[in-house]
């Protein structure tokens, strides 16, 4: 049976392994040259490479960490230590860690958040912890109601102080979707922290041992073409074909760089694409459907990732930072971090612009410009005096609409994988799963659509 998936994210090339698990044939298109859509990578001319995200992996994944298992590539996961380190504005240049003990969950979350007490004083503590407890009792579904308050308003609601928003969750916001918290769903950072707090390690971060494009969308691109799949790069879809109801008919391929273009036939079809080009391909037909009216409530939110190299090293760490900058959101040296990107005398660091809406149209000059005045006051004691450290080169990564911008009431318009369509499926973080928009959240969403085509066809066979 053949499924022609558009989309070689990692949501489609997961949809493709798990089908091919079961005996399909999926034949996966992508529009670019180059695998990962949110998670792609390229070298430039120096053999560097430079990935459109800062990308971390936690203990808290379980069907990412299965999928590497399966690939048989666990090793590529490199772990860090179980901490959590933050920037302290008001002392440049020194650290705030919540150190996670090896003691059972929740026990060693909250030794981690008691032993701080660099940025919240106790009675904050008490405070916030009070705060948690609806979460905490009531589980995942108290969590999806809060959906209709944004991070702060909940926080104002539980008589948390507004200190601990500014402390805390203004990075983690930013980390989390990449909008501050009077924005971000309440739903969003309380499902991380439920996941955080009710796992021993799900808070434990990993790097991957290089770029995702060769680390992990490669190997998938193996795993599928080994057992009869095709990944097809340069192979944009352009159109929904229909057949005289409502079904697909086919999937109308573009050529590229003057090549003609092409008609891809198949049993069954997957939109593995971000919501935003989805919705402007959906066919006139289809927009009477209420389950593709919902998608006009999704849209990608801006993001800007950057890579600095300069002449000397600016840190030893070998961890993600919280950066608790108001420009920036998280950023690592990728020099400690990542074994591919190894440099004993020089640093790379890989940033995350957040919130990148009024930067998203501004030069690269301007950005990297700005970013270098926020690292003058992370790493004073390298950019300040007669001999500052320089500036080797840089690469500037905008993606216009990335993940769905998770404001309250996004959860309602995030559409189940099955459509009304009969032979058409979606797939993507941004549908309906419980890890949110995220490489899991991806993974799953791609795990969940084989499944549906699966049952959906060996209930037919019955």
């Amino acid at each position: 049976m053949r499924v022609a998936i558009a989309g070689a994210g990692l949501a489609g090339l997961s949809c493709a392994k798990y089908l091919t698990d079961h005996g399909y044939t999926p034949i996966v298109l992508e529009s670019r040259d180059v695998l990962g859509g949110k998670v792609a990578a390229w070298q430039d001319e120096d053999g560097d490479w430079y990935e459109t995200g800062l990308h971390i992996f936690f203990g808290a994944y379980p069907n990412m960490l299965q999928l590497f298992k399966e690939l048989d590539i666990e090793e590529r996961l490199q772990w860090k230590e179980h901490t959590m380190i933050f920037n302290q504005p008001d002392n440049p240049g020194t650290y705030s860690r919540f150190d996670f003990p090896d003691l059972p969950a929740p026990l060693n979350g909250i030794t981690a958040i008691l032993r701080n007490n660099d940025m919240l004083t106790w009675a904050e503590k008490i405070r916030f912890g009070l705060g948690l407890i609806p979460a905490i009792v009531r589980g995942q579904d108290y969590v999806e109601e809060m959906d209709k308050y944004s991070l702060s308003k909940w926080m104002e609601r539980q008589n948390i102080p507004p200190r601990i928003e500014k402390e805390v969750f203004i990075a983690m916001s930013k980390a989390l979707n990449f909008i501050n918290p009077d924005e971000i769903s309440a739903t969003v950072v309380l499902t991380a922290l439920n996941r955080f707090l009710q796992e021993k390690n799900g808070s434990k971060m990993a790097f991957l041992d290089g770029s995702p494009t060769e680390r992990l969308c490669q190997p998938l691109v193996d795993y599928i073409g080994e057992r009869g799949g095709e990944v097809r790069l340069n192979a944009p879809v352009g159109e929904f074909l229909l057949d005289e109801g409502d079904r697909v008919s086919g999937f109308k391929i573009r050529g590229v760089n003057g090549a003609p273009g092409e008609t891809l036939s198949a049993d069954v079809y997957v939109s593995a694409m971000p919501v935003d080009p989805l919705k402007l391909m959906l066919p006139e037909p289809w927009r009477q459907y209420e389950y593709f009216q919902k998608l006009d409530g999704l849209e990608g939110v801006p993001v800007i990732n950057l890579h600095l190299w300069f002449d000397r090293k600016l840190t030893d760490i070998d961890h993600l930072l919280f950066s608790r900058s108001p420009l920036l959101s998280v950023y690592a040296d990728m020099s400690n971090t990542c074994r591919g990107y190894e440099d004993r005398d020089r640093s790379m660091l890989e940033l995350v612009l957040a919130p990148a809406r009024e930067w998203i149209g501004k030069s690269d000059g301007d950005i990297v410009d700005a970013t270098l005045s926020e690292l003058e006051k992370l790493f004073p004691d390298h950019f300040c005096g007669d001999n500052p450290a320089k500036l080797l080169k840089y690469h500037v990564v905008k993606t216009p609409r990335s993940v769905y911008k998770a404001t309250p009431g996004r959860q309602g318009c995030r559409p189940s994988q099955v459509t009304p369509i009969e032979n058409f499926y979606l797939t993507g973080d941004y549908t309906m799963q419980r890890y949110l928009a995220s490489m899991e959240g991806a993974v799953l969403s791609g795990k969940l659509t084989a499944q549906a085509i699966v049952s959906r066809h060996e209930n037919r066979a019955v």
